[in-house]
């Protein structure tokens, strides 16, 4: 498998794993070492950043720096100054400057706000952040985002935690027909099976959480993730055959039938 490239650096596993939902911070230890992610997002809104070593916020303290990059995340925020100022915060405390742009004001749905995200996005990489977006599944704002340089886009397959895989595969196959830099599907992924999909679409990488984070057995669900994601970067790679309407022998016919 080739490695997925953002920005200056390089990546051998196409895995992004979320760090919410999990029943401990041995379980999402275990499921991120299964995985074989190098990138984890924190919700910036869930960690201390006072440096006090708040037992209850201690979620930075479970993830080695050394194995896996930090990705700060904004959830939480309800616009673009609220964004910013994450950001800006975990850069102080001393986090990479790389963030995982979510603006999403609406609680029921979760949904990005575009405009927001859009603005917010502008004032970052002004500021020498990667920036990497959520974003509905929205061809002109992904071409909007890229053209204001942001290392990525991140649109949704479907709603945060929905587990209902690639409901927007339609508009992802647009953003990624179009893109110029990494398409990484976020959210709505709950088997292996979509992210296997998404990927055997041309998707760069997926980011999942929900689905491995409430799992029986995180670790073991990370794992299959894991195989999905390459196997369906595999299958891209190669080149899946073209669908017919029609059958094809997988044997030759010949004429030992009506031999004598």
């Amino acid at each position: 498998m080739s490695p997925l490239r953002i920005a200056d650096r390089e990546f051998q596993s196409r895995l992004l794993l979320g760090t919410g939902k999990f029943p401990s911070n041995e379980s999402m230890r275990d499921a991120l070492a299964a995985s074989g992610t190098e990138i984890v997002t924190v919700a910036l809104r869930r960690v201390d950043l006072t440096g006090a070593k708040d037992p209850y916020a201690n979620l930075l303290g479970a993830i080695d720096p050394e194995k896996y990059l930090l990705l700060p995340n904004t959830s939480g925020a309800m616009n673009a100054d609220e964004a910013v100022r994450l950001a800006r915060l975990a850069y102080a405390a001393g986090l990479p400057k790389w963030v995982k742009l979510e603006i999403h004001p609406d609680p029921t749905y979760l949904l990005p706000d575009p405009i927001e995200t859009l603005r917010a996005a502008e004032i970052l990489v002004k500021e020498g952040f990667i920036v990497l977006p959520y974003i509905n599944a929205d061809p002109v704002l992904a071409k909007r985002l890229q053209e204001v340089g942001t290392a990525t886009v991140m649109p949704l397959a479907a709603p945060i935690g929905s587990n209902r895989g690639m409901a927007t595969r339609d508009q992802i196959r647009i953003i990624i027909e179009q893109a110029i830099v990494p398409v990484i599907v976020d959210a709505g992924l709950g088997a292996p099976s979509h992210a296997a999909e998404a990927m055997e679409l041309g998707a760069d990488a997926v980011l999942v959480n929900t689905a491995i984070a409430i799992a029986s057995d995180p670790a073991r669900m990370a794992e299959a993730f894991k195989k999905a994601v390459e196997a369906g970067r595999a299958a891209y790679e190669i080149g899946l055959p073209e669908v017919s309407l029609h059958a094809s022998a997988t044997s030759p016919l010949t004429g030992f039938l009506s031999e004598n």
